[in-house]
């Protein structure tokens, strides 16, 4: 029979299954045939749980599966961003910079502020529940966008699409069903997903806008996401129910944990600073000689080199506990790309240096990417994972909304220069905020975390 009770709490170490229980009257009721939790706790045959770092084939099919629901939604989303403000000049309305800048922004408003009751529903409903009704919203939104006739209602569309907001249950789903061990591999193949699917729109968008659209385009998103509904429902795992039989996720419960305040405020600060570099590269690149429609031939390989990178860099050093050392380099690396970037802005942009700060850029970004959602998921009581989750995601949410805003308001009084210093600074204050960190501790026997 397989073990059971860990810290007081009922768990399948073995086959997933309660063979032969006996009843209170001597009697077998049988096979159980519900998990508690999914069978991600055993470590391959022949492998102890202390040097065990091989992914369990439950863990492989949440972690392709769970990505690929993200990729679908992501690539729906950037596919609309590099085309967007031309195209919506086109929609009455579209003369009014104020009105694109708010159908632009709005989808990450309104994610931002529903990010934790999503998060929240999941611990009380059931992740898989509420990631499908947010798919079904955001391709509602998708739908609504594509008929829109003219930019007010292309704003409606948009906020309804922000409104599913799906990213708080899909990271908690992805912790509950893999072990701390492989957590942050697990969570680095949804950061891999995003930034192909990034780099991917580059490439695309432009062609396909010509042939079918923005509308069109907002058709493709909407099937995009009624996609990663048959993902959910016949290739993600099924999900435990542990989190349903504990006690229900409260929002004081993640609100008073100094780690997940600093992650959090991490963050925003990342996504902020990321979108508020997006409105001065561009230009900067056209400068330096390189025209709009070819920017990807910089973005492309920056994007796939810095993956190398991480792979060869993060997982390798995190298991040998230097967790820690890895994310503040992370964090200081983006900073020094904001003081390169700066530099390059004061005189005349050279394609090869914008290149550079590029591959240098995402290699700090992909690592924080996948490393911070990972420890946040593993600081985050169990029962309350959810509700963790979603306060992350919707600080993520509001970063890109500030990094827009913000972003816009520096170019226009204080230009490239005057927005690579802000970024630069906030950069800096978020190293400061995360140095007294310490990296979690792995849940396996004879594992020590270094402090780095």
């Amino acid at each position: 029979m397989a073990t059971l009770a860990r810290s007081g709490d009922w768990e399948l170490a073995g086959s997933g299954t309660i063979e032969g229980f006996g009843g209170r009257d001597g009697s077998r009721l049988g096979v159980l045939e519900i998990s508690v939790l999914p069978n991600v706790d055993a470590p391959p045959a022949g492998e102890s749980a202390a040097v065990s770092v091989a992914m369990t084939p439950t863990e492989r099919r949440a972690s392709f599966s769970l990505a690929t629901i993200f990729a679908l939604r992501m690539l729906g989303l950037f596919l609309i961003l590099p085309v967007f403000a031309i195209e919506a000049g086109r929609y009455p309305g579209g003369d009014d910079p104020s009105l694109v800048g708010l159908a632009m922004g709005i989808y990450g408003l309104t994610q931002g502020v529903l990010q934790l009751p999503f998060g929240m529903a999941s611990d009380r409903l059931g992740r898989k529940r509420v990631i499908i009704f947010g798919l079904l919203l955001f391709a509602a939104g998708s739908f609504v966008a594509a008929v829109a006739p003219s930019l007010t209602w292309l704003a409606i569309g948009r906020a309804v699409q922000g409104a599913g907001a799906v990213s708080a249950a899909v990271t908690a789903l992805l912790a509950d069903q893999t072990r701390d061990e492989v957590r942050t591999k697990s969570m680095a193949l949804v950061g891999a997903s995003i930034g192909l699917m990034f780099a991917l729109s580059l490439v695309l968008a432009p062609l396909l806008v010509t042939h079918i659209g923005l509308s069109g385009l907002f058709v493709l998103t909407c099937c995009l996401a009624l996609g990663g509904v048959v993902v959910v429902i016949w290739w993600v795992p099924a999900e435990p129910l542990l989190h349903k039989n504990m006690p229900r996720g409260r929002l004081q419960d993640v609100l008073r944990i100094p780690a997940l305040l600093r992650l959090n405020f991490g963050v925003f600060v990342l996504h902020a600073v990321q979108l508020a570099m997006w409105m001065a590269l561009p230009a900067l690149l056209v400068q330096a000689g390189l025209p709009r429609e070819h920017h990807w031939w910089v973005y492309l390989p920056a994007v796939l080199a810095s993956f190398v990178v991480m792979g060869g860099s993060l997982f390798p050093l995190e298991r040998r506990g230097y967790l820690r050392a890895v994310f503040l380099v992370a964090v200081g690396l983006v900073a020094v790309v904001q003081v390169g970037l700066l530099w390059v802005a004061s005189g005349t942009p050279e394609l090869g240096s914008l290149a550079a700060l590029l591959f240098v850029f995402f290699c700090g970004f992909n690592v924080l990417e996948a490393s911070q959602p990972s420890m946040a998921s593993r600081v985050a009581p169990a029962h309350a994972r959810g509700a963790a989750m979603g306060v992350y995601n919707t600080l993520q949410s509001l970063g890109f909304f500030a990094g827009g805003v913000l972003g816009g308001w520096l170019m226009k009084h204080v230009g490239a220069q005057g927005l690579f210093a802000s970024c630069g600074a906030a950069m800096l204050l978020w190293l400061v905020v995360a140095w007294p960190m310490r990296a979690p501790s792995v849940n396996a026997p004879g594992l020590a975390p270094n402090a780095g």
